[in-house]
């Protein structure tokens, strides 16, 4: 339960402090697109997703891509 209400915080305290600087789309891009790569990677770790050089790659890319929407605002 402590884990959950630590990582509900950490969730909402990340796209706050990044509204600051960046628009709301952006921000939340940002958190979605975070919380899908991580999800996706812990599910690879823990063995309920399938690991492939293609599925790493599209993540690699979807990050790249939402860093590079973070650099051109």
């Amino acid at each position: 339960m402590i884990v959950f209400f630590c990582g509900l915080a950490a969730s909402m305290a990340g796209p706050s402090y990044a509204m600051r600087s960046v628009s709301v789309g952006t921000a939340y891009l940002i958190w979605v697109g975070i919380g899908a790569a991580i999800t996706v990677v812990y599910g690879m770790v823990v063995g309920e997703e399938s690991v492939s050089l293609l599925k790493i790659l599209y993540l690699i890319g979807m990050v790249a891509c939402i860093a590079g929407l973070k650099l051109a605002n």
